[in-house]
């Protein structure tokens, strides 16, 4: 994006005239003379900004009424500057944790205190991209931060996590490694887990499994993690290792309200159970979910996929069973009416 150079220190009044920091008698004189020529302004297109943008901003201008609802926060300019201009798209950045920025500017401590914060606000912009979804721009905006400061733990977690969202499994990987090593929290080893399934690398996954259980995480962290790696033992055609690592840890029960960890089991176990070729199991699974969440995943189309449901042979009614058989004698040795 082409940013705005040095800007002028003065501004014209409404009828022309050049008003200026050096207003003169002179200047009021001719006032009612045209005012002359103007060279055209110079702008950068290097992505830099000047240091009078910050001091003296330009007064807004007058615009004519419009219907439409502005724009909340800033809107840039666009120009041909490839990744630059996509970064000027992140208008709405989020403002970061004091903690989170005084590291960043600790970290780029060679730097000139200009590009310390040109760093910050990269930062921000990335921040505020990952809340709306736009992970290939959040993941566009945090690289530069990430190579510049890598021994900060939040940056290279959000790298790792727009990394993941957008399949780069091993920029994701290797950030998510770093940010664990930083900071000694398992929180993301379930997401650490899936980038080396992705990477077909189902020893790697074991040993990040047994890691995670042995650091006493959050239930939904270890259901994460149970569920990634179930799915690496489902990818070698271990079906029944999958299911058993599953229902063993009790996701096979029958919750009245389930949480969302609970339904995210139930669909997996019915996932796999199809796959291993045990359509009612999968079936009984799928309607699990549907019952809790109708909306979740893809749930009602995968049971419409199942086929229709075969009826069962109802059951013979125990009274009619009962009243078949012969009277049993009492324990008194009396007859029982």
């Amino acid at each position: 994006m082409a940013r705005r150079g040095a800007r002028e220190v003065g501004h014209r009044d409404p009828d022309g005239g050049q008003r200026s920091a050096f207003f003169s008698d002179e200047q009021e004189r001719r006032r009612g003379t045209p005012p002359p020529s103007r060279q055209p302004k110079w702008e950068r297109l290097d992505g830099a900004r000047d240091e009078w943008e910050e001091s003296t901003p330009r007064p807004p201008k007058k615009r004519a009424p419009s219907s439409k609802k502005p724009a909340s926060g800033p809107v840039p300019t666009r120009s041909a500057a490839g990744t630059a201009g996509a970064l000027a798209a992140l208008s709405n950045r989020v403002s970061l944790p004091p903690e989170v920025a005084t590291d960043i500017r600790n970290a780029a401590d060679t730097a000139t205190a200009h590009h310390r914060e040109r760093l910050v606000e990269r930062a921000e912009a990335a921040y505020g991209a990952y809340e709306r979804g736009r992970f290939s721009d959040a993941l566009r905006a945090i690289k530069p931060v990430a190579d510049e400061t890598p021994a900060v733990a939040a940056v290279r977690e959000l790298a790792g996590l727009a990394a993941y969202r957008t399949g780069r499994w091993r920029d994701a990987a290797r950030h998510l490694q770093a940010f664990g090593t930083l900071s000694d929290s398992t929180e993301h080893l379930p997401v650490l887990m899936d980038c080396q399934r992705a990477l077909h690398k189902p020893k790697k996954v074991a040993e990040l499994w047994a890691e995670l259980r042995h650091s006493s995480p959050q239930p939904d962290v270890l259901a994460e993690g149970r569920i990634v790696a179930a799915a690496s033992l489902a990818d070698a055609g271990d079906f029944q290792g999958a299911i058993a690592m599953l229902a063993t840890a009790g996701a096979s029960k029958t919750l009245r309200n389930p949480s969302d960890r609970h339904i995210r089991q139930w669909y997996v176990l019915g996932d796999l159970y199809e796959r291993a070729g045990d359509i009612p199991r999968a079936r009984d699974f799928f309607d699990r979910v549907l019952r809790a969440d109708p909306d979740a995943y893809d749930v009602a189309q995968r049971l419409r996929g199942l086929g229709p449901e075969r009826k069962r042979p109802r059951p013979k009614s125990p009274g009619r069973a009962k009243s078949a058989r012969a009277p049993q004698p009492a324990p008194d040795g009396s007859r029982s009416g």
